[in-house]
Order: C-alpha cells, then structure tokens, then sequence
C-alpha cells in the first residue's frame, strides 16, 4: 500500500531537505558514540583524579550501565513515538542525555561510584530513544533509491564520535591537564552536540508519511510536505494503517523478522560494544613496560584513534554508500564472517598478542573493525525501520535497538570480566562464535529490503482503512 504522500516521497530527488533531517539526526549519533565509549577512558584516568579503586565488578557496572538504560530509552521512546506521534517525542530523549551528560561531569563527587552510575543510567535513557526515534524519522523523510544510504548516513555519524573520545582525551593529557579536571571535562563534552541539534529536533513537523498513514490526516500531511519540502502533493483521502502494536508478537513473519532484527543486533553489539568500550584496556597490552601511567593511557587513546580512524571510519561511510547497490543482507552477512574470522585468528595465534608482532595485531583487529562498520554495526540500524508497519515502526525500532543494547551491555559487562580472569585470546575467541552466530541469523531470518517500497517490505496493506 502506498498514499499518495508516500509516493512523492519515495519519487523525490535527493535534496537538502535530506540532508537537513540528515544533520539534525546525524549530530545525536555523534554525541551517543562519543558518550557511550568515552567512559572508557574515564575509568582509566579516576585513580590519578583521587578515586580509589573501584573493582571489576564495578568497572564492568559503570562501563555497562547507560547500555542498559538504553534497553528502557528505546523501548518506550519507540512505543510513545508510536502511539503520541513522532513530534511529540522527537528531541525529548536529548534532554536525558544532556543532563545524564552534564550530571556525571558535574555534580559527581569523587569516590560516589553509585551517583556517577545514576547519571550513565539516565544518560543511556536518552541514547537509547535516540536510536529509536532518528532512524525512524529519517527513514520516513527518504526516498525508496536512496533510503539506505540517508539512515546509514546518521547512523555513520557515530565514527566523528568514535574519533573525537581518543582525540579529545590525547589533547588534554598531552597537554598537561589535570586527570581531575580532565575526566569531567570528557564526560561534558558529549552534551554540548545535542544541545546545538535540540532546537531543530523540537521544531521538525510531523513527518508526511505518518500524519497521512496513521492519523489520516492527508490535508496537512500535504501541506507538511510542501513547508519542509517543498514537494507538492494534492493528496486529499486515502489509506490508513491501522497495525496494532502486539501485531508484531501476534503475526508469526513479523515475530520471525524482529527475532532476525533483535537478534542480529544483540549479537553484533556484543561483539562491537564490549571490544570497543574495552578497547583502551584490551590495548595495554600492547604498552612497552617501560611505559606507565597517564603515558600509558596516552599511548593507548593513540592506537583507539588509529584503529578508529584507518580502519572503523571509512567502513562507517563506504556501507552508507554502498549499501542501496550491493543490499543490507550481503553487506551484513559478509560483516558478520569477516568478523568471525578476524576474531578468531588473533585468539587461536597467540603470538599476534605480544609488542614483537604489534604491526601484524593492529592489522587483524583493524580488518574486524573495518568489517564490523561495513557490515551489522550499519545495516542492524538500517534494517528495523523498514521492515515493520508505519503504524508500529517504532515500536519494533525500538525493540531491535534493545536487542542490541541487550547484548552491549552484557558484553560490556562479561568481557570486562573475562577479560581480567582469562585474558583477550579466550574473550576474543568468545566474540568469533558470536559474529558466526549472528552471521546465521542473519541468513535465515532476515529479508533483502534495498530500493523496496515500505509498505510493500512491512505489509502494510494487510492492515489498512479509509481515512481523509
């Protein structure tokens, strides 16, 4: 089923009014990635700040606990972008995030783990509704030729994000600033980029597709349209989709779909999540022992950079403009192996793991990276939105965006364990059978959606009435 509204959008050329929503929901996917990984560095610098040690247990809960809250944030942003409108909601999931932001960085003092854990919790809150609604709203705003490469492009923003944490953290410890100083002014930073993009968010208007779709309101969609788009449309009546949101546990290739969507991206976040946030720890190793302390640390944010920079950014970008041509189901599936591969190499070739053979380790774990954002880290967020009925995207957004931050948090929180007990052979033999698992779910469960029309992908004249 498609409206007349949904067919100027998905016939449009590619305009700058793409590329406005792509900004306005691209700069929140900076702040979340820098956000979520920029912890840590954190718990690295708190012993030189006056902190005592805070213990595994409690470095696995504070690096994992805003993945957690995410699980909530997507959960019921997603529904209540649903059920009170995409307006509504769009920009209240920043305002968790900039005082979880700003809280931690603030009004934390030193030693009370448990204050600084509240303000992680209330800062996933807001990460997770941004992943949530953006996706959604950016899919909606896209035509069907280049449908994936606009919401691979947001969700692409995390590698500035990725990028700026180990940038940033080098600047200021190379600079002699003070740990004390330095820890909080890291974890401030990552409110200031939603604080420029709230405004634009809280002045979007309903996006076409869904007041003429759901709320059958085709006069204003139209006119909706015309005003940020400069599309015109002349669409007076037509369908409305009236999916229920149990539909999606109710309908067996629904429930099947969100077990492919949830279940692809709780495997991938495990994999990426718990080896990135780690990645300054599962790095030290390759530190000479001559060198220690904040020198340490510096060395460390250096191969982050490295890694994220050669290897994780230009896969961000080349699945987000690769991903129309060659599908999300190749590009995922052909991620998940690589992965799988790269994974298990370095945990059954011991040597790869010791400073002598640094050069050949960088270029295996650089190899999983580069295929971990050109594969699942981008189609997993690709995926959701196009799948489910308009009337329940949210929704079901929502619950494969807590799928994966199901599995980021477990990650998070059992890598940093497993890594202190077993050491990063046996952890990152772990991740190999994951990113195969994730691989096979992929296959079996997901559909190919590149250059389809929504409503032909979700089904969406199954569930349709007469509105105007």
């Amino acid at each position: 089923m498609s409206s007349d509204i949904d067919r100027s959008m998905d016939m449009a050329k590619s305009s700058r009014f793409h590329y406005k929503v792509l900004f306005i929901s691209g700069l929140g996917f900076f702040t979340d990635a820098y956000d979520l990984f920029i912890i840590g560095v954190v718990i690295l610098l708190l012993p030189y700040a006056g902190w005592h040690s805070i213990g595994v247990f409690y470095e696995g809960l504070l690096t994992s606990t805003a993945l957690l809250a995410a699980v909530i944030g997507a959960v019921v942003f997603g529904r209540l972008l649903d059920y009170s409108g995409r307006k509504a909601i769009y920009g209240l999931e920043l305002i968790a995030l900039i005082a979880g932001a700003l809280g931690s960085a603030f009004l934390t003092p030193v030693n009370n783990i448990f204050l600084l854990i509240f303000w992680r919790f209330l800062l996933g809150i807001g990460i997770g509704g941004d992943y949530a609604t953006s996706s959604t709203i950016m899919t909606e705003y896209s035509n069907t030729m280049n449908r994936g490469k606009f919401v691979g492009m947001v969700f692409s923003m995390q590698s500035f994000g990725l990028i700026a944490g180990p940038l940033i953290s080098m600047a200021f410890l190379s600079n002699a600033v003070s740990p004390y100083i330095t820890w909080r002014l890291l974890l401030a930073i990552g409110a200031l980029p939603a604080i420029i993009v709230i405004y634009f968010r809280r002045k979007m208007p309903e996006p076409p597709r869904y007041t003429a779709d759901v709320r059958g309101d085709y006069a204003q969609a139209a006119q909706n349209l015309k005003n940020f788009t400069g599309i015109k449309s002349d669409a007076k009546q037509g369908k409305t989709v009236k999916a229920p949101w149990y539909i999606l546990f109710k309908d067996r290739k629904f429930l099947l779909t969100l077990i492919g969507t949830a279940g692809a991206w709780f495997l991938m976040d495990w994999a990426f999540y718990g080896n990135s946030i780690m990645s300054n720890s599962i790095l030290s190793f390759l530190v000479p022992a001559s060198i220690s302390g904040i020198h340490a640390i510096i060395l460390t944010n250096e191969y982050s950079a490295m890694i994220f920079g050669i290897a994780a950014f230009p896969g961000y970008w080349i699945a987000a403009f690769t991903i129309d041509r060659i599908g999300r189901k190749p590009v995922q599936v052909a991620g998940f192996a690589m992965m799988a591969i790269s994974f298990a190499t370095i945990s059954l070739v011991s040597f790869l793991t010791t400073y002598k053979f640094l050069d050949y380790f960088l270029l295996i774990y650089g190899i999983s990276y580069f295929f971990i954002m050109f594969g699942p880290n981008v189609t997993t967020f690709v995926y959701p939105p196009e799948v489910f009925p308009i009337s329940t995207r949210g929704l079901g957004t929502g619950i494969s965006s807590a799928g994966g931050k199901t599995g980021a948090f477990i990650g998070t929180f059992a890598d940093t364990i497993i890594l202190s007990v077993t050491g990063i052979h046996f952890l990152l033999g772990i991740l190999a059978i994951i990113a195969f698992a994730g691989m096979i779910i992929t296959i079996l469960l997901l559909p190919e959606t590149k250059r389809k029309d929504l409503g032909e992908i979700s089904r969406e004249g199954e569930f349709t009435s007469t509105g105007k």
